[in-house]
């Protein structure tokens, strides 16, 4: 989702042309988009599999699921949304009859909606409160709550596992110095700690210096890599014999844990899937210019055997 663009802008979701070649709608088909967001692979899976496939679709994130549900609505009976996580997509689904599927949809990160709404907090370009929680109406607590609380030991070992950052111990030590004085709250005030603690020259010359913690503390916010291999798991039991399975990831880290439980399966003796990609499928350079946040999508899919 980190490439959608909002639905005003008309711009089409990442890797749309080669999610659609992989899941390969059909009339009559049912599918699940297990991360709907603003609707954009929904509403092109609904007109692939046009007149009689369905589709279902749920968010964690009741914001940019209302939205989607506008866009959808042209679709009547054939689509069915929920809000819920897709790590538990088994039992929602079970719940609502909409079980087995033909076609399982996830992409992953974050919408444009998301980072372009300052009062969610993902994104260092705009002022908001420190917030990053994907679902505002459930327990989880927020990158506030969770920075006021953690050790400096524990912040050096999540900005370097989910993060992938190199300046780690500087980062943390500046930001448990400043919460000393005063708590962190918003998204400027943690860019600029960021920004503070690496040194100049060691910047990175395609991203922006505060990145990478962004990531990070996203992620443990709304414990991305726990939910992503529950979601897998989950959504493999609930394919039929043939349907596909694809999955849209925006790091490496996500694009890890896909890739192994993927050709785990592959290797099964009998094998459960049958991989689809044996490379990631990235973006081509016309859609990299038209949308830059598209630059790290990777693609990968596989058929149920």
């Amino acid at each position: 989702m980190e490439g959608d663009v909002t639905i005003e802008t008309g711009h089409r979701p990442v890797l749309l042309e080669e999610t659609l070649a992989i899941l390969q709608p059909r009339p009559g088909g049912r599918y699940l988009d297990a991360t709907v967001g603003l609707g954009g692979h929904a509403e092109a899976i609904l007109m692939e599999s046009a007149p009689s496939g369905r589709l279902c679709g749920m968010d964690r994130d009741a914001e940019a699921l209302a939205l989607a549900r506008n866009r959808l609505g042209q679709f009547g009976d054939r689509v069915e949304l929920a809000h819920g996580d897709f790590d538990r997509l088994g039992a929602i689904a079970a719940e609502r009859g909409w079980i087995p599927f033909d076609g399982i949809l996830f992409d992953l990160g974050v919408s444009s909606f998301q980072l372009d709404n300052a009062s969610r907090g993902f994104s260092f370009m705009r002022e908001g409160p420190l917030d990053m929680r994907m679902d505002r109406r459930g327990d989880q607590r927020s990158a506030a709550e969770l920075l006021a609380r953690i050790s400096e030991r524990e912040l050096v070992t999540l900005l370097q596992e989910y993060g992938e950052e190199r300046w780690a111990r500087r980062i943390a030590a500046r930001i448990v110095q400043e919460r000393q004085t005063q708590p962190l709250t918003s998204t400027a005030q943690l860019a600029r700690l960021v920004a503070a603690a690496v040194p100049r020259r060691a910047w990175p010359r395609r991203i922006h210096v505060a990145t990478r913690t962004f990531q990070a503390l996203r992620i443990a916010v709304n414990d991305e890599m726990a939910r992503l291999m529950r979601g897998l798991q989950e959504a493999v039991q609930w394919l039929t014999t043939g349907g596909r399975i694809c999955v849209i990831s925006f790091h490496s880290l996500e694009d890890r844990i896909i890739k192994e439980t993927l050709r785990g399966w592959a290797r099964l003796e009998p094998p459960r899937v049958r991989l689809l990609t044996k490379r990631p499928i990235g973006p081509t350079d016309q859609e990299v210019d038209a949308n830059p946040r598209a630059r790290s999508a990777k693609l990968r899919g596989a058929e149920r055997c």
